[in-house]
């Protein structure tokens, strides 16, 4: 079947290897890193809300620092913010897991947020130099694969290795994890011999493009949206008095994603990627609806593992939607300014969602969540002129040979 040959060409392909390989110790680091800070705090307060406190500031800083990290790669290129940012992260994570105090440990939270190094946004810009145009979509359903498999393993040895009688082991692999990425980046060639775009002379700022202010308004009700959903979550497990089974909720939303994912990879290859996302997101706006009314049950595993599926799918389809739409020059700092946007509204969407949870129950953050996905499906239906640079038609011949003896001349 020539779309899993396509997948199979891309794990062959030497470039592809390398990046992959080379990026998901740092991603593991990533998926490890809240709850490492969870339960450090945790065990040295005594405190469940300071313990999510921390955790919270600590992403609120890396979100809302996103978009000036990447704007660091679009100005200086790759090796300096990872050379600076990487081992400084790795001793400041050392450091905060042997330190004590409720106010130190807060403050040292909220400072390794600010200097969380730009993994993602290092590898994501790569793509587009490293494989055939051709091929972009699905190296972005496996590098979002990638991702995704590192979301399921990171939670699982944060909290095994925090709840061991070795807890400083969590943050420990977790340093080691972020370091052994970054070097593992740094060696390679293609990303010591990467160059930023060159500005457009006379260009106007990224935050004033049409196409980009759109997705930034849209991600910011999907942000508030996200937040409040993954509150919501353990809120109503712990409600009906099964906890456990909050986990295994976010495992099958992650293992979904992966299978949305891939799936978004090969499949509509002849259709343009705002097509495409548009009919997925109304699959997702429709999927969130019962979930206002369902309890932990098996049923709600079902919607849950459907919402992890079409979210999979659209991250595929907006990645390709943001190269398309983006200026020249901003191949990090667009989805850094986005992901800024997103990644402070889903905090502020969590603090909601607590808030609600707790006063009126825990269907009320479902609620906000489907309010928030009608919006932004609408934002789009509505402004898609915006996004008409997305609607060119990705070239669906993929070389298969010819690319073949290209990877074999790298390997």
């Amino acid at each position: 079947m020539v779309p899993m040959r396509l997948y199979l060409q891309i794990l062959r392909y030497r470039p592809a290897q390398l990046l992959l390989l080379g990026s998901a110790p740092a991603r593991l680091s990533y998926a490890m890193i809240s709850l490492g800070i969870y339960f450090k705090v945790y065990h040295a307060t005594g405190s469940i809300s300071v313990a999510g406190l921390a955790s919270g500031v600590n992403g609120l800083a890396g979100a809302f620092t996103a978009g000036i990290r990447a704007s660091l790669i679009d100005r200086f290129g790759l090796v300096k913010p990872l050379a600076i940012l990487v081992p400084a992260y790795g001793v400041m994570i050392v450091l905060f897991n042997y330190s004590h105090g409720q106010s130190l440990l807060l403050v040292a939270s909220f400072l390794l947020g600010l200097s969380a190094p730009p993994i993602n946004l290092s590898v994501r810009p790569m793509w587009k130099t490293t494989v055939p145009e051709e091929w972009l979509r699905a190296t972005f359903a496996v590098d979002t694969a990638v991702m995704g498999i590192t979301a399921v393993l990171g939670p699982v040895l944060a909290t095994t290795l925090a709840l061991s009688r070795r807890p400083n082991d969590s943050l420990n692999l977790c340093a080691a994890s972020m370091i052994v990425g970054g070097l593992a980046l740094l060696v390679q060639k293609s990303v010591r011999t990467w160059r930023p775009e060159g500005k457009v002379g006379g260009a106007i700022p990224l935050w004033r493009t049409p196409a980009i202010r759109l997705l930034m308004l849209e991600g910011a009700f999907i942000g508030l949206g996200m937040g409040s959903f993954d509150i919501g979550l353990p809120a109503i497990t712990t409600l009906h008095h099964v906890a456990a089974r909050a986990g295994y909720l976010f495992s099958v939303l992650a293992l979904c994603s992966i299978a949305g994912s891939l799936l978004a990879g090969i499949a509509a290859r002849r259709l343009p990627p705002l097509k495409v996302f548009r009919r997925v997101y109304l699959a997702w706006m429709l999927l969130s609806i019962p979930m206002i009314f369902l309890s932990p049950n098996w049923l709600m595993f079902v919607v849950v593992g459907g919402l992890g599926f079409c979210g999979g799918a659209q991250h595929v389809f907006y990645l390709e939607i943001m190269e398309a739409v983006r200026p020249v020059g901003a191949a990090a700092g667009a989805l850094g300014l986005l992901w800024t946007i997103e990644g402070s509204m889903s905090a502020a969407g969590t603090s909601l969602g607590g808030y609600l949870a707790q006063h009126f129950g825990p269907h009320w953050c479902f609620g906000v969540d489907v309010v928030c996905v009608f919006v932004g499906f609408w934002i789009i239906a509505r402004d898609k002129v915006r996004l008409s640079a997305a609607n060119i038609v990705p070239s669906s011949r993929v070389e298969l040979g010819a690319i073949s003896e290209a990877g074999a001349n790298d390997l």
